[in-house]
């Protein structure tokens, strides 16, 4: 009688727990990329040359965890904490000192409302920049990044147009479910500053992807610094952008248009860029080639900077690609630099 008892009782949990799993489903994956290019490198106004064995040729290294659970009735938590590194030494984030989990950190609750995270992760310039160009997130040479994050020793930061990094803080973003290709990121990260409850920075993004047309545009007006120092107050910065991408199925053409904006110190930024992208070796490989030039202007001073790219990628499998890159780069009344990298990426 005994045995027949507990065999009806485990029989019974074995049911409630399958039913309580049906309704509450979650899963954790780890995932992450790692790219490492050797190369000569210089910039426009560099002092001179240097070979370099780096982390990031294409896109930034990374890895985390993401996770995700069904409620039931359409309704899904999620998280995302994953980081970036430098793979050539093994230290953790971008640069010193990143924040450990510099790409993402946050928690989301989606349905058919769309979703609202909280926490860190991407602002409104990233994903509008990284897909419309043929180089997508390299901060090592894709022009149209470059111009916007990256400064050099003729290219001061003051001239840069993204205000404050490609990621929030302390955000609170919503995104839309898509109507018909079209969806939209509303952003807004406090200040976090006591006395100056105004301070703080909000942007949107929208998005739209119809067969071979993508149309993209971002807006931020920024007040507080990303990631370090962390919530520090900065002169109010604006920028905006707006491009298109179109595939001819032979060959994928890219254009954007943006500008940046500081009242206090009248500075003006404006940014154009071009680029292609041509399949080759049925669809293994791919030419690609950029350009953008960006005219900044802080009172009666001026400057542009040209830079264009020209390379080709070779994928040998769905996980691992390698890379080679030549970039020109030139800023008025400096001396002009060229730069070349080899590399591979793999995905896990």
């Amino acid at each position: 009688m005994k045995k027949n008892l507990l065999a009806l009782s485990l029989s019974l949990g074995g049911v409630l727990l399958c039913a309580g799993g049906a309704h509450a489903q979650s899963s954790v994956e780890v995932s992450g990329l790692v790219d490492v290019f050797a190369g000569s490198i210089k910039n426009s106004g560099d002092a001179g040359r240097k070979s370099v064995v780096d982390s990031g040729g294409l896109t930034t290294s990374w890895f985390g965890f993401k996770g995700t659970e069904d409620l039931g009735g359409g309704l899904k938590a999620g998280f995302l904490l994953t980081s970036f590194l430098r793979v050539d030494t093994g230290s953790p984030g971008r640069f010193n000192p990143d924040p450990f989990f510099s790409r993402d950190a946050n928690v989301s609750l989606s349905g058919g409302f769309g979703s609202v995270a909280l926490g860190r992760g991407m602002a409104p310039n990233f994903l509008p920049t990284i897909l419309l160009n043929p180089f997508g997130d390299s901060f090592t040479v894709s022009p149209l990044v470059l111009h916007a994050n990256m400064s050099t020793a003729g290219w001061p930061a003051g001239n840069l147009t993204t205000p404050a990094d490609t990621g929030w803080s302390n955000q609170i973003t919503y995104t839309t479910p898509s109507f018909g290709g079209l969806k939209a990121n509303l952003h807004y990260q406090f200040g976090e500053q006591a006395g100056n409850s105004g301070k703080s920075n909000i942007g949107l993004n929208v998005m739209y992807f119809g067969g071979p047309l993508t149309l993209m545009g971002f807006y931020e007006r920024a007040d507080i610094s990303n990631p370090v120092p962390p919530n520090s107050l900065m002169n109010r910065k604006s920028d905006w952008m707006l491009g298109g991408a179109y595939d001819f199925g032979m060959a994928k053409a890219y254009l954007t248009y943006g500008q940046a904006k500081v009242d206090a110190t009248d500075f003006t930024g404006k940014t154009f860029s071009l680029g292609a992208e041509v399949p080759v070796l049925n669809k293994a490989g791919a030419i690609k080639a950029a350009m953008a030039r960006t005219k900044a202007t802080t009172g009666p001073g001026e400057a542009t900077r040209t830079t264009a790219s020209l390379g080709y990628d070779h994928f040998l499998s769905k996980r691992t690609d390698v890379y080679a890159v030549g970039m020109y780069d030139k800023v008025t009344d400096l001396s002009s630099g060229t730069s070349f990298v080899v590399g591979i990426r793999h995905r896990f």
